[in-house]
């Protein structure tokens, strides 16, 4: 009788073990928990994009699991710096070689995010959102005038005429304007190119949406900018018939949150970076609208 009492004992303790090793699991990686079978992912792009690490692992993981047969871009964002906009939109295009990528634009899909929602197939908006601004943009602080009242003089040693380009410490003279321009210019002819590929608008229509306007999305879609004026609920509706899984597919979101304990742990390292605004950080392009 006591062994069994025993034995009984040390399974109740084993099981609860197992499911605080399971729980510890969960709210470690921030998942919900398990849900098998098909399905569709989302992929949430908010907020200025600075960084496309976050959402290049998103994509990579959707990509491996053969249970999501589609995957809905919902975008809520006023774009960001060149590059990453770029890593993200051809990382779309990768994907959608293999499944269905459809993209929903919320409150603000337009410059880099507009660009990013150029890499899937299809785009939907709202009548209201605020979509294109297909343009580039680079800003500059000049503290001249400043440091004169100050009576501060900053000494600068470099390697070449243009290696403190955009410097705040000195006026911007017409050669610099030149050099940023031809950079600006190049980035911009990618920016339309990725456009006209992906939406066949060609010129002189072109000229016409790529001057830096914003669009609502019910102007946008008689502008060819986007497909359907449709919510987010549309959208995930489309993937899931697209991926073959009827109009209420079971939704996966990406990326995954952290849990509130790790969030509380990281918030005082993460305060700082999540307050920056992109031209206070350092120089570089950015398809970003200024809204």
């Amino acid at each position: 009788m006591r062994t069994v009492l025993i034995t009984i004992i040390l399974l109740i303790v084993l099981f609860f073990t197992f499911m605080a090793g399971v729980g510890s699991g969960l709210l470690l990686s921030g998942m919900d928990g398990i849900s098998p079978g098909d399905k569709v992912a989302v992929l949430k792009i908010e907020g200025v994009i600075l960084d496309s690490q976050i959402y290049l692992e998103s994509i990579k993981k959707i990509k491996e699991d053969d249970d999501f047969k589609a995957v809905v871009v919902r975008i809520d964002s006023p774009g960001g710096a060149v590059a990453p906009s770029q890593e993200i939109y051809e990382e779309l295009k990768s994907l959608n070689e293999t499944i269905p990528v459809i993209s929903s634009i919320g409150t603000v899909g337009a410059s880099g995010g507009y660009y990013i929602a150029v890499g899937t197939q299809k785009i939907y908006a709202n009548p209201g959102s605020i979509t294109g601004s297909i343009g580039v943009i680079a800003q500059f602080v000049n503290y001249g005038q400043l440091l004169d009242w100050a009576k501060v003089d900053v000494e600068v040693i470099k390697s070449g005429q243009y290696k403190d380009v955009g410097s705040p410490f000195r006026e911007m003279n017409k050669a610099d304007r030149e050099y940023i321009q031809e950079l600006i210019d190049n980035v911009y002819d990618q920016f339309r190119q990725a456009v006209s590929d992906a939406r066949d608008i060609k010129e002189p229509e072109l000229d016409l949406i790529s001057d830096g306007k914003i669009f609502t999305g019910e102007q946008a879609k008689k502008l060819k900018l986007i497909d359907e004026i449709g919510s987010i609920s549309d959208a995930i509706s489309e993937a899931g018939k697209l991926g073959g899984l009827g109009e209420e597919p079971d939704v996966i979101y990406f990326p995954k949150k952290r849990s509130q304990l790790l969030e509380l742990l990281f918030s005082k390292t993460n305060l700082g970076e999540l307050t920056k605004f992109p031209i206070k950080v350092k120089f570089g392009l950015y398809y970003l609208t200024n809204l």
